[in-house]
């Protein structure tokens, strides 16, 4: 799927945009102040046109223009094709899932990711409970005794970017949807840690995508 090769591309552009960072921060004093100042973009677009001489490359500021001048090129290709890979989610996900897609805090990668989860064969998940074992937020029982009775723990089974994508969708609802505030604040009233807390939500909102995406898919 798409979004795989395209996540590559955002791991690949994160690693050339720290590549970029550092070898300024160790660049020659005038490469160095010449671009310190700059935003991200700013640096980008003056490295990218810088022309080094290629017959003196073994001059420390030539090289240096080099490198950066090939970083700034990858990066602004990384941008092309991850823009690319968004285009053709975007399309994909509304074909595919809108029922996902008109839930709050539910965006096109994390549509995409929980059909990846599903493998497009939402038959085979047999329940709710199932999908979210999947998900790896089922709850396990912590009760111990040093523990408090109906405790549970942190399932660290299950796909994690699965896990991911829920947690992101939390952490949003968390900040613009006041239901979400007002159970998180009722369960903390309760007593409940933030994480039990964070992980009765998510549980809650796996059962939501399991009947979204047994709408969308079974109707594809």
């Amino acid at each position: 799927m798409i979004k795989i090769p395209r996540d590559r591309a955002v791991k690949d552009r994160s690693a050339a945009m720290e590549q970029l960072r550092d070898l300024i921060t160790t660049a020659p004093t005038t490469i160095h102040d010449d671009l310190i100042g700059l935003t991200t973009r700013q640096r980008i677009a003056r490295v990218a046109g810088y022309r080094p001489d290629q017959a003196r490359l073994d001059d420390p500021t030539q090289a240096t223009k080099q490198a950066l001048r090939m970083l700034a090129h990858r990066i602004t290709a990384l941008d092309t094709e991850i823009m690319a890979a968004d285009k053709t989610l975007r399309a994909l996900t509304r074909q595919t899932v809108p029922t996902l897609l008109e839930m709050r805090q539910v965006g096109v990668q994390t549509a995409a990711q929980f059909v990846i989860t599903a493998g497009q064969n939402i038959d085979r998940m047999h329940s709710e409970a199932a999908f979210a074992r999947l998900c790896g937020v089922s709850p396990i029982p912590a009760s111990s005794g040093h523990t408090s009775a109906g405790r549970v723990r942190l399932n660290r089974g299950g796909d994690r970017q699965a896990n991911s994508a829920l947690h992101l969708i939390i952490v949003g609802r968390l900040r613009s949807d006041p239901a979400t505030r007002e159970y998180f604040q009722r369960r903390k009233a309760e007593h409940k840690t933030t994480a039990e807390t964070i992980r009765c939500l998510k549980r809650h909102l796996a059962r939501k995508i399991y009947r979204g995406l047994k709408t969308d898919l079974l109707t594809t």
